[in-house]
């Protein structure tokens, strides 16, 4: 399947494949992660939420290939990021837009598109290049960051906010400019966590305790290193941190102890969005315009897609009904979703 301006002939022989393009209007103004969202709703509506040049919030049905809704000009700048949560005791999902320039998010309703919390102006300084939702003793929050480049000015602390957007608290020891920001819960401590991707390292932060946990820093590789995109990984007892740099490395880190598991080179060139495909296999975004399939236990590169228009910021895979596990990537404007080729999966069995 060879698609114009997408792949050359002959590359998608195993692997995945493109399956189609399902938007050539979505708009990426910087190179972050989480620029679009895509989860199944309370409702079983398999959704794609992304944004375009007219600061227009659309949401897509993946099933049925339709655009379901377009809220235009949802914010007063560029819409930068998304990230959804689904809120058990209302019984409803819910969307976080992000606008970086003005340090502005908005929560919207997915059941009546209302915009039911609205926070201005976040930081003073700098831009809001990522956020996300935490669940602490069944309250929702939302929880911000700053990326701020000016040395002439000390960096933001990450803030904590209600869905009202009242401000709870400052995270102590926070002030670090910061590329993506995360949160889980850790079963064996019974506590929250946030995790953020920074200049140089990762740190992560005990929600109620407010304090920072661990450093993650190497010492080899980590001058100009910035990361883009951090997978939280728990298996039995572990949790290993994933994480995607400008260096072209993936690390693999011990969450507890700060140690690095494996570092795995990948490219020359920056590595932006990264997505777990199995417990052994990660997709990888790269700048040189390529989707590679990375085995994780020997560090191989068992597919490479290259020749793509453009690089692939994000990456989220998805349970599709007619097509099982599915891929949906977004470069710099088109949003393409990737099926399992024959074989592929004749090859996996």
């Amino acid at each position: 399947m060879n698609h114009k301006g997408i792949l050359n002939k002959g590359i998608c022989h195993k692997g995945i494949k493109i399956l189609n393009k399902i938007s050539d209007d979505s708009n990426c103004i910087y190179w972050l992660d989480n620029t679009f969202t895509a989860f199944k709703s309370i409702d079983n509506i398999l959704y794609l939420i992304y944004s375009n040049a007219k600061r227009s919030i659309i949401s897509y049905n993946l099933v049925n290939n339709k655009k379901i809704n377009e809220i235009k000009e949802a914010h007063s700048e560029q819409i930068t990021n998304f990230r959804n949560y689904f809120d058990e005791i209302n019984h409803r999902d819910l969307i976080m837009s992000i606008s970086a320039n003005d340090n502005n998010i908005k929560i919207w309703n997915e059941k009546n598109w209302e915009c039911i919390s609205n926070i201005k102006r976040i930081n003073k300084i700098g831009r809001l290049y990522s956020a996300c939702f935490l669940n602490n003793k069944h309250h929702i929050y939302i929880i911000s960051s700053n990326n701020n480049w000016d040395k002439t000015k000390e960096t933001e602390s990450i803030k904590v906010f209600d869905l009202k957007g009242r401000k709870i608290k400052e995270i102590n020891d926070s002030n670090t400019t910061t590329f993506f920001i995360d949160s889980f819960y850790c079963d064996k401590f019974s506590k929250n966590f946030i995790i953020t991707g920074n200049s140089n390292s990762i740190n992560s932060y005990n929600f109620d305790e407010n304090k920072k946990y661990k450093k993650y820093f190497d010492n080899e590789k980590s001058k100009d290193d910035d990361h883009y995109s951090i997978i939280i990984f728990k298996k039995d007892e572990k949790i290993e941190l994933i994480d995607s740099s400008c260096n072209g490395i993936i690390k693999i880190w011990d969450f507890f102890s700060g140690s690095l598991i494996k570092k795995i080179i990948v490219s020359q060139r920056w590595i932006k969005g990264i997505c777990l495909w199995d417990d052994d296999n990660l997709f990888v975004g790269c700048l040189d315009n390529s989707l590679k399939l990375i085995d994780l236990k020997n560090g191989n590169i068992i597919q490479n897609e290259n020749n793509l228009i453009d690089p692939i910021l994000t990456i989220k895979m998805i349970e599709h009904p007619k097509y099982g596990k599915c891929l949906i990537t977004q470069g710099i404007k088109e949003i393409n979703i990737w099926i399992q080729s024959i074989n592929f999966v004749l090859n996996r069995h």
